[in-house]
């Protein structure tokens, strides 16, 4: 039984597996960040079902960078350079220049947020740490890393496609505050109204 040569995939295939595991991601992260709508009808039992919406939209997230890394190898034909009009050693350097600071922004977020960075909680509460100075700072972080990793895979087109991640991951920290809202009430709003969405407020 042969193995598979992961230089010789069909490159619409992979195109298209990216594309449907983003949206995928998309749509389960968004399933995941309203425990407090879906407590409504679901009782409890809300907080666990967006955990495992979570670890789904977690799943199809690492789909997609698998597929950034297939499509290195299998670039589709298009009028457009398969790599960067400059040297490797300088892409290198400019995704360690995105990525350090950014990468510390994403961890320092999961590390102050703790379990429900994965696992919503009935009884959690706004978290301290960096949230104290800017309300998304996993998004902030995680956000200019695409275009980190597509600098490392030395592609133009990823580049380009990686674009689309800055509507998704607006609308699902858009989306997620609605629900924060609906559990934490004036004690969110309050925290909403003098904290910066992913850049600190600068003090009155």
């Amino acid at each position: 039984m042969g193995s598979i040569q992961w230089d010789n995939l069909n490159p619409w295939l992979v195109v298209g597996v990216m594309a449907a595991s983003t949206i995928l991601m998309f749509v389960f992260y968004l399933l995941s960040s309203r425990p407090g709508q879906l407590e409504k009808k679901a009782g409890r039992d809300a907080y666990r079902r967006c955990a495992r919406y979570r670890m789904i939209a977690s799943f199809f997230e690492l789909v997609v960078i698998g597929s950034y890394v297939l499509y290195s190898y299998n670039p589709l034909p298009l009028p457009i350079p398969e790599t960067f009009p400059w040297s490797y050693t300088l892409s290198v350097v400019l995704a360690l220049i995105i990525g350090i600071p950014f990468g510390y922004v994403m961890l320092r977020g999961v590390l102050d947020a703790g379990e429900e960075s994965m696992v919503p909680k009935k009884n959690g509460k706004l978290f301290g740490g960096i949230y104290l100075k800017i309300r998304h700072p996993q998004a902030m972080g995680e956000l200019p890393l695409w275009w980190s990793f597509s600098l490392l895979l030395n592609s133009p087109f990823l580049a380009i496609y990686s674009l689309v991640m800055i509507p998704l991951f607006f609308a699902m920290a858009l989306y997620e505050e609605k629900d924060l809202e609906i559990r934490f009430g004036k004690k969110y709003t309050t925290y909403r109204e003098n904290t910066g969405f992913i850049i600190p407020k600068r003090s009155s």
